[in-house]
């Protein structure tokens, strides 16, 4: 690799750190670090934390610890009591910080942490570059 290559590569790198930086700026530096690390590697065991990390953000306070203390089964609606909006708002913020784009309709079958968080793992498999 050429230095003007090197060099571009590592201005797109930066640029796109400070891209997730900025979408996951009211989340944990846990969070940011886990989607940095990501979108470096491919690592699918940062999803878990990514996803757990902007679920926090958009749960109500008194509903964090079960977030944290519940398994992968919890339920977006039921249980985190999020409404339609948020998750939206969640699945905007899943697509920025992944590199993932998730249409409507795939995105009425997210019921649960799990589905989100497998859902996420599937797509990102299917957009990661070849080697």
């Amino acid at each position: 690799m050429s230095s003007s290559e090197h060099s571009t590569h590592s201005n797109e790198a930066s640029e796109k750190e400070a891209k997730i930086r900025e979408s996951l700026r009211r989340c944990s530096e846990a969070t940011i670090q886990a989607a940095l690390e990501f979108n470096r590697t491919g690592a699918k065991e940062q999803l878990l934390p990514i996803v757990l990390g902007i679920l926090e953000r958009y749960v109500e306070p008194d509903l964090r610890p079960k977030l944290r203390e519940s398994g992968p089964e919890l339920r977006l609606i039921e249980d985190l009591a999020l409404d339609s909006l948020t998750l939206m708002e969640i699945i905007i913020l899943v697509e920025e910080s992944l590199g993932i784009s998730i249409s409507n309709d795939e995105a009425r079958s997210l019921r649960t942490v799990e589905d989100v968080r497998a859902f996420a793992e599937a797509k990102a498999a299917q957009t990661a570059p070849s080697a």
